[in-house]
């Protein structure tokens, strides 16, 4: 805990700065002479996520869908670039609107339906444009992020600390993943030697090891919090 006006380090008891007399804002001490905002056990209990609100919000996609639909049918006389506006506006349902339904949406559950459903679009644009690049290169990539993302949403969901190790070890794997995108797209589309992914391979490491090296070293840790206030 450190003082919001001359930074100096303070110990948890501090009521207030011993340099500059600032009084500690901390959100764990609590006002004891405050009079409670309602009796005793009978404090409102929060409430699930509106039906009504839930029901606006699919009206609110279905509304383009429609008109993307009428105006596809309208203009061709035939079903054409419409699966890619549905498939689309579903991405972004289940990605924004979907967990609203949810009362404590599990973030370890939803990110993984997430890449599902990218998967599931990225397949269907590979059908839809008689391509074969999906099974070679999009559903690796795709793998690659779901477990790199995966790992870094669970690990943060449910463990308290170490959150620089974790954060500096997932850019290091995207670094790597530069790396497969890379030579996948060599082999994909068959394109000359760039060597392009060593440049983002070298920034994320760098980062993702400056990032472990906060965590490891406390006082270099110490010292950018009271730089940068976390």
């Amino acid at each position: 805990m450190y003082c919001i006006k001359c930074g100096v380090k303070l110990a948890e008891t501090e009521k207030k700065c011993p340099l500059c007399n600032t009084a500690v804002c901390h959100p764990d001490f609590m006002n004891t002479k405050a009079q409670p905002l309602y009796p005793a056990g009978k404090m409102p209990k929060s409430s699930s996520a509106s039906k009504v609100q839930n029901g606006a919000i699919i009206i609110l996609f279905l509304i383009p869908l429609l008109v993307c639909f009428i105006a596809d049918l309208h203009t061709n006389g035939q079903i054409g670039w419409f699966g890619y506006v549905a498939g689309a506006l579903g991405l972004a349902y289940i990605a924004f609107a979907l967990p609203f339904w949810f009362r404590k949406p599990n973030p370890v559950v939803f990110v993984p339906c997430n890449f599902a459903a990218i998967g599931l679009y990225l397949l269907y644009i590979n059908f839809a444009t008689g391509g074969n690049w999906f099974l070679s290169f999009a559903l690796p990539i795709t793998a690659g992020l779901c477990l790199i993302t995966c790992t870094v949403v669970t690990l943060l969901h449910y463990l308290r600390k170490g959150r620089l190790y974790i954060i500096g070890g997932a850019f290091m794997a995207l670094g790597a993943l530069m790396l497969l995108i890379e030579f996948l797209m060599r082999i994909t589309f068959h394109l000359q030697v760039i060597r392009w992914s060593l440049y983002p391979l070298c920034v994320l490491f760098l980062f993702g090891g400056l990032l472990i090296y906060f965590a490891i070293n406390r006082s270099a840790r110490e010292t950018m919090e009271r730089k940068l206030f976390f």
